[in-house]
């Protein structure tokens, strides 16, 4: 092994290491406040001040939000976002400036300590094997949005392979639809380069941007033309990383529940 790839090694192992301890630490730390607050604003909020900011910068990551004036961040919205990576949480939490909340696949509600601590913040987790636990879960959601909190979907499915934008899933726009919230369109561009889908944990510095589009009004909406605006605004804002044929897809795959990766 060259001593290149032993520098990358040992790097990868320290940041392992530091990100489950500095996980591990700050949803402690998340609890005690939750306790002392009785609520969940101050807790979510060190996530974005705190926890996200540590594992950004621990990875090396140069991180950049554009759009962020052009949204009313008195209101609550439903915030769709492309998925190349798990630090995009991590990216979305930097990014909001509210408090946030994430619609989950089931798996994670089992997670040691993490998913405690996600149930503990009034996550939503979607169990996409079974359509009454995931309209079930959808209602739930759209419950939390009508009282006032925003909340952020991967409607992909699951985290993009490539660069490509894969088809929007209907159920985040139901969420909107129902909720009377407006769906943000975001993309995050970068984050699969920093943290990679290779099967190991390989962080390599780099930028990460993540770009707000324009609102989409639900009112009146339906939310197969829903999902395409938003994937194809998320396609345009990453340089139109969507190809013809998978955008002909979107009214077959927007019927689908929410599918967090």
């Amino acid at each position: 092994m060259s001593p290149t790839r032993i520098a990358w090694a040992v790097f990868n192992t320290l940041q392992l290491a530091f990100t489950i301890a500095w996980t591990g630490v700050l949803i402690v730390i998340a609890y005690i406040v939750r306790i002392v607050t009785r609520g969940t604003h101050w807790p979510l909020r060190m996530a974005s001040r705190c926890w996200s900011p540590g594992l950004l910068t621990g990875a090396g990551a140069r991180f950049e939000v554009r759009g962020a004036d052009g949204i009313d961040w008195s209101r609550p919205h439903v915030f769709v976002a492309n998925h190349q990576s798990m630090i995009d949480i991590c990216a979305m939490f930097r990014a909001v400036p509210v408090p946030l909340r994430f619609v989950l696949k089931q798996e994670l509600s089992r997670a040691p300590l993490v998913g405690r601590y996600a149930k503990a913040m009034g996550m939503v987790f979607m169990d996409r094997g079974s359509t009454r636990a995931a309209a079930r879960s959808t209602r739930e959601a759209a419950e939390i949005v009508r009282g006032g909190a925003s909340l952020c979907v991967f409607p992909e499915g699951s985290r993009s392979r490539d660069e490509r934008v894969a088809p929007f899933k209907g159920g985040a726009f139901q969420i909107a639809i129902d909720a009377g919230a407006d769906v943000v369109p975001v993309a995050i561009d970068g984050s699969g380069a920093v943290l990679g889908l290779d099967g190991i944990f390989r962080v390599r510095p780099g930028r990460i941007t993540v770009t707000f589009g324009t609102p989409l009004r639900t009112q009146g909406a339906e939310r197969g033309e829903l999902a395409r605006r938003a994937r194809e605004t998320v396609a345009a804002m990453l340089g139109g990383r969507a190809s013809t044929d998978d955008i002909a897809q979107d009214a077959v795959t927007a019927t689908k529940p929410c599918g967090p990766g």
